[in-house]
């Protein structure tokens, strides 16, 4: 009988395992996860149940409470409620995410250039910083979609209005961060090694920044879907589209409430409270990944 001498190797575990049991941790961002992928669900399953036709005016009976055949109701133009929160839900998480990574990612190209190269460079990007962070970005949003032709607003058009002022936060929290990791010893070794600049940016840094590009780009987005919904409520959004917000302003204009229509501004309201709420929360947690100082340990 012989026995083997071989070193045992120890097997691996994968990071599935891992990850759950940070997210046990980071109840922030696991509660988060749990109700955006809840939210996902719903609109990727819900095409195959809901006609996105119905979504649209005139396409099913008004006013009709919730029931078997119109789970959320109908409104009074005749929409299907479930149909309008599926589509609409979808063009809001586009407006954020177009909108979102946009403002993230001229944000951290203009927080690198003004941090890493300096001088003059960096001297202007702070000032024009400077100079529009008072600037109430509502208002310039608000001015801005309320110029438009009604008819020439889309999706798109909206994500463009809502990224407009979007990049001045991610460019100075990542020039911050930037600041700060170019004076780390690892830089300063591999500067003395010859790497060039751009080596130097996305293979020392960039790479290390990457909790705080995350947590600023779901910050973006947050902001970005306010901002889609509250220039719908104040009906400056594409009108024919059910965006929830447009949904609650078309439910205020035709006193959804007071003519007993309940069913038709909860709903999309409970939506919206959601989305947000889910992204604050991963938002959260994300701070908590990328902050070293209120990080959990193992």
């Amino acid at each position: 009988m012989t026995i083997s001498t071989a070193p045992h190797k120890p097997q691996k575990t994968g990071w599935l395992f891992p990850f759950l049991r940070y997210l046990g941790r980071n109840k922030s961002l696991g509660i988060g996860l749990v109700i955006l992928l809840i939210l996902v669900a719903f609109t990727l399953f819900g095409q195959f149940f809901v006609d996105p036709k119905d979504a649209y005016p005139l396409s099913v009976p008004s006013k009709r409470p919730p029931s078997w055949e119109y789970p959320f109701g109908t409104d009074f133009y005749g929409r299907d409620l479930m149909a309008a929160m599926v589509v609409g839900m979808w063009q809001t998480a586009f407006i954020g995410v177009v909108a979102g990574g946009i403002g993230t990612f001229i944000g951290v190209v203009l927080g690198f250039v003004s941090a890493y190269f300096g001088g003059w460079v960096d001297a202007s990007i702070r000032t024009v910083c400077q100079i529009l962070t008072p600037i109430p970005v509502m208002l310039i949003q608000v001015v801005v979609a309320g110029s438009l032709d009604k008819r020439s607003v889309t999706i798109f058009t909206m994500a463009l209005i809502v990224v407009m002022l979007a990049w001045m936060g991610p460019t100075l929290v990542i020039r911050s961060q930037v600041l700060t990791m170019k004076e780390r010893q690892f830089v300063s070794v591999a500067k003395l090694s010859g790497v060039s600049d751009m080596g130097i940016i996305f293979k020392e840094i960039l790479p290390n920044l990457l909790p705080f590009v995350a947590a600023a780009f779901v910050g973006q987005i947050f902001l970005a879907v306010f901002a889609a919904f509250y220039l719908a409520v104040l009906g400056l959004g594409p009108l024919r589209e059910p965006l929830l917000g447009n949904i609650i302003w078309l439910a205020q204009s035709q006193g959804a409430f007071f003519n007993g229509w309940w069913w038709w501004p909860i709903i999309p309201s409970l939506g919206m409270i959601l989305i947000l709420g889910s992204l604050a929360l991963i938002n959260m947690g994300l701070d908590e990944l990328s902050n070293p100082r209120i990080r959990r340990s193992e």
